[in-house]
């Protein structure tokens, strides 16, 4: 069985995928700035439980008795398992010790997971046309971490924050294919915010058990500031809300493979708001990053025989 049908790249939906990688590259700036503040299993929780209040005033109505939200329990406990306790809160572990570039070179692996799973457990055909979109792409994010010296990558070292972002990056690949492979209920279909509260609703559960033993584990104080403030609102709103709400769409409309090569945006965006933020003068090897990475995008998702 292949991989259902799904709709091409239309102007909206590329906004759609692109919107949450730039998102994500802020998360991964924020993350690795406020990793001496905050133990990183706490930061997701409380990320999280921004993203659950705000949802609350649109969703609440989908807390009644009979909704899917208890119905199909098992299903949105396990999406909010991967996609919200596992992968934000191993993210934050891996930027305790990894740098953002190290978690933005794992991460572009993403499309790799992506076919991987879908030919193991969702019986996806992989095409040559998507192998050669994923060596295009990860050219493009190595010229990125490269510095556009070759040279620069014997230096990269690998620590355990990037095992955690290996784990992080499987389990978003399984996240994106359960929401791609089967469409939510038609209670949860009824108003945007219902199926992303659903996932949240679940997820803050597994995050908060999971700080639990983490406060259990270490010493941890937290240094509060308006600064860390910021912080959470940010990645509680932007990243969580805003990039969850369009990488949903967008999954569902191109399906997970071609949404997972979008992910090696990511690195791109790092490098500019690296620009922005840091004051670093844009290169010539990011320009050439940036077309192989649309390049290996383009070629793996367009349609056969087109």
């Amino acid at each position: 069985m292949q991989e259902p049908k799904h709709q091409g790249l239309s102007v909206s939906n590329i906004v759609l995928l692109v919107i949450p990688t730039f998102l994500w590259a802020g998360n991964a700036i924020v993350g690795r700035m406020v990793h001496a503040w905050i133990p990183p299993i706490t930061l997701n929780v409380l990320r999280w439980s921004v993203a659950f209040i705000v949802l609350l005033f649109f969703a609440h109505k989908i807390l009644r008795a009979g909704s899917s939200l208890w119905s199909q329990w098992r299903r949105y406990s396990m999406l909010g398992l991967l996609g919200i306790g596992l992968y934000n809160a191993l993210q934050y572990m891996a930027l305790q010790t990894s740098t953002p570039i190290n978690v933005t070179l794992v991460n572009a692996s993403l499309p790799f997971w992506m076919l991987l799973i879908g030919r193991l457990f969702f019986r996806m055909v992989v095409s040559p046309r998507q192998l050669v979109g994923g060596v295009f792409s990860l050219l493009g994010v190595t010229i990125v971490l490269a510095q556009g010296d070759p040279q620069q990558l014997l230096h990269l070292r690998f620590v355990p924050g990037d095992i955690y972002m290996i784990l992080a990056t499987i389990a978003w690949a399984l996240y994106s294919w359960m929401l791609s492979a089967k469409p939510h209920p038609e209670d949860m279909l009824q108003h945007w915010s219902y199926a992303i509260f659903a996932q949240i609703f679940y997820g803050v559960w597994w995050s908060g058990l999971f700080a639990v033993g983490e406060w259990q584990l270490s010493d941890w104080q937290i240094q509060w500031s308006w600064p860390l403030v910021l912080a959470i609102l940010y990645v509680g709103i932007g990243p969580a809300l805003i990039a969850f709400r369009c990488w949903g769409v967008a999954v569902q409309r191109v399906g997970a493979a071609t949404a997972g090569f979008f992910v090696n945006l990511l690195p791109i965006f790092a490098a500019v708001l690296s620009v922005l933020i840091l004051g670093e003068s844009p290169r010539l090897y990011h320009g050439l990053a940036f077309l192989l990475v649309v390049a290996g995008i383009v070629i793996s998702s367009a349609r056969q025989g087109r």
